[in-house]
């Protein structure tokens, strides 16, 4: 019913710059808040990001001024630009997205296949 497909994913020097892209597709009424999570090896998954519908965000402490996530409502993408990365970043990020599937539907989670983010020292 929903897919999301993330891109833009690999392998950077610290100090360098990634941009994330999720884009959500199928059948749906509306999606409301986006977001990005991360889990690095033996870790619990963990919020890095989120933006509402009306475009308000939410960070991690740990990314603060280091990363920017937008939205394109027309295209249902969501954008997570990552500056300054460093190696403790390393993880792999997933999308999230609340999705209304129908008008009378409540919002259900929904979660992209994960991409690979390695940041070198």
């Amino acid at each position: 019913q929903v897919q999301l497909v993330e891109s833009g994913g690999g392998l950077v020097q610290a100090g360098g710059s990634l941009r994330l892209s999720c884009a959500a597709s199928g059948s749906f009424f509306s999606i409301n808040a986006m977001g990005w999570y991360s889990q690095a090896p033996g870790k619990q998954r963990e919020l890095v990001a989120t933006i509402t519908s009306m475009s308000t965000t939410a960070y991690a402490d740990s990314v603060k001024g280091r990363f920017t996530i937008s939205r394109d409502n027309a295209k249902n993408t969501v954008y997570l630009q990552m500056d300054s990365l460093k190696p403790e970043d390393t993880a792999v990020y997933y999308c999230n997205a609340q999705v209304r599937l129908r008008t009378w539907s409540t919002y259900s989670s929904h979660w992209g296949q994960g991409t690979q983010v390695t940041v070198s020292s």
